[in-house]
C-alpha cells in the first residue's frame, strides 16, 4: 500500500497541493486547466539529477492493475528541472518545485494517484511517495456534522451523516460498486471506509447511521509560530542561534483529557511555510530545531508518545517520536523543521490495544471544530480500476 513516505534523510518539507494555497489538498479536476504545486528541499544542497512517475492506485491506495500507457499521456518519467538553491541560510539547500500536469506527462484517468521521485537511471530505489487525487465528478453529495445520537457518546464524538445523489449515474449494486472513504481533518489514520448505504431511494444512497459513522471530536490543536527568529512569539519561550544552528524552546505543553473544552483558532492540522523577513520563502526560510515538551507525572508503560500533523502526514515515525526525560518529569523531542506556522497534537501509540489514541493527552470534544472529507469511488463494470467520481468537504461548524 502506498502512503506519503520520504525514504531519504537528506529530504525535508516535501509539501503537494492545488494551485497557491498552501492550505489546500492536492486534489483537482481531471481534464482541468487546474495544476498542483510540489517541492522539497534536499539538504545535500547539491543538484542531483531526480526523476518523477506517477502510480495509479486503488481506493484503498495498493497499487491498480492498470499499465502506465492506460493512464499517461506523454513520458511515463521526467527530470524535475526546476530547483534553487536556498539563499542567506545557515541550512543549506536545493529547493526542488514541480508544476503538474505537465505536457509531457498527465494523468489521464480519475482516482487515486502516487507522484513518485528517484534518481535517474534507478527508479527501483524512491527517494519520497507523495499522494494525490484526480476527480471525475459524476455524483453530488450533501453531509451534515452534528453531535452523536447516542446518548453515552454525545458529550465527545461527532457523527457525519451524507447522502450520495447519482441521477446521472447508473449504479447496477451500490453496495459493491461504491466506495466510500470519510476522513476528519483528512487524516488517513482514523478514516472510515467500511460504510454502505443505510438506504437505497431511487438516486439517493443515504447513511445515516448512528455510530459507524462517529469520530472522536478530540481537541482543537496547538500551534507555535516560527516565522520569524527575530522575536518571541506567544507559544516561545527561549531562542538561541549561532553561527551553525539556530534552537527554539517552546513552553511545556500539559496533559488536557479532563479539562472543560476551549475555543482556540486552528487550521486543523495544517502548517505553512513562511520566513516573515523574506522575499521569497521557499529559499529564505531557515531550518531550526524545535525543542517540545510535554508534562507527565510518569512514563506511559503501555506506549510511546509521538507529535502529529499534517506536517508529520499524520504518521507516527521515530523522527516525531517523544522520550521521557526522568529528571525533568517531561516528554521531550527536538524536531528540525523549516520556518512557518505549525498545528500539532500529541498522540498514544498504545501498544496494549494496537490504536492510536489523541485522546489519552488531548481530550476529545464533541464542540471541537473538525474539518470532514468525504471520497466517493466507483468501480464500473468491465474496469480494472477505481474511479474517484465524488468529493466534498464540511465542517463542524454546523454545531454551533
Amino acid at each position: 500500500m502506498h502512503s506519503n513516505k520520504i525514504f531519504s534523510k537528506n529530504i525535508k518539507t516535501v509539501l503537494l497541493y492545488n494551485g497557491e494555497n498552501q492550505l489546500s489538498y492536492p486534489i483537482m479536476y481531471l481534464n482541468s486547466d487546474e495544476k498542483l504545486t510540489f517541492s522539497f528541499d534536499d539538504l545535500d544542497a547539491d543538484i542531483k539529477d531526480y526523476y518523477y512517475t506517477i502510480i495509479h492506485c486503488n481506493s484503498d491506495w495498493t497499487e491498480s492493475d492498470l499499465m502506465q500507457s492506460e493512464y499517461i499521456d506523454g513520458f511515463f518519467s521526467y527530470p524535475l528541472i526546476d530547483y534553487e538553491f536556498s539563499f542567506n541560510t545557515i541550512q543549506q539547500y536545493t529547493h526542488y518545485n514541480l508544476i503538474f500536469p505537465e505536457q509531457n506527462l498527465k494523468p489521464t484517468l480519475s482516482g487515486n494517484y502516487i507522484l513518485k521521485i528517484f534518481l535517474e537511471g534507478n527508479p527501483d530505489t524512491t527517494i519520497l511517495t507523495k499522494q494525490f487525487y484526480i476527480l471525475e465528478e459524476r455524483v453530488s453529495i450533501s453531509a451534515v456534522v452534528k453531535q452523536a445520537t447516542l446518548i453515552g457518546e454525545r458529550n465527545y464524538k461527532q457523527e457525519i451523516d451524507f447522502s450520495i445523489h447519482h441521477e446521472k449515474l447508473y449504479i447496477a449494486n451500490p453496495f459493491s460498486d461504491i466506495k466510500v472513504i470519510v476522513k476528519q481533518n483528512n487524516r488517513d489514520d482514523n478514516s472510515i471506509s467500511d460504510l454502505t448505504p443505510l438506504f437505497v431511494r431511487n438516486d439517493h444512497l443515504i447513511y445515516d447511521y448512528e455510530t459507524e459513522n462517529t469520530f472522536n471530536g478530540h481537541n482543537e490543536f496547538r500551534h507555535f509560530d516560527i516565522k520569524s527568529i527575530r522575536y518571541l512569539s506567544d507559544r516561545i519561550r527561549e531562542m538561541d542561534t549561532d553561527s551553525t544552528q539556530t534552537n527554539i524552546y517552546l513552553y511545556s505543553d500539559v496533559s488536557r483529557p479532563f479539562m472543560q473544552y476551549t475555543t482556540i483558532p486552528d487550521l486543523n492540522g495544517e502548517f505553512l511555510i513562511k520566513k516573515q523577513e523574506a522575499w521569497d520563502s521557499e529559499t529564505e526560510a531557515e531550518y531550526v530545531n524545535v525543542h517540545f515538551s510535554l508534562l507527565a507525572d510518569r512514563k506511559v508503560s503501555y506506549g510511546d508518545i509521538y507529535l502529529i500533523g499534517r506536517f508529520t502526514d499524520w504518521e507516527l515515525s521515530e523522527e516525531y517520536k517523544l522520550s521521557f526525560n526522568e529528571n525533568s518529569r517531561m516528554y521531550e523531542s527536538s524536531v528540525y523543521l523549516k520556518q512557518g506556522y505549525y498545528n500539532y497534537l500529541y498522540a498514544l501509540n498504545d501498544t496494549s490495544t494496537g490504536r492510536v489514541d489523541v485522546s489519552y493527552i488531548e481530550g476529545t470534544h464533541y464542540e471541537t471544530q473538525n474539518e470532514y472529507y468525504i471520497y466517493v469511488y466507483y468501480r464500473e463494470i468491465g474496469k480494472t480500476y477505481d474511479q474517484l467520481i465524488g468529493y466534498i468537504k464540511t465542517t463542524s461548524d454546523s454545531l454551533f
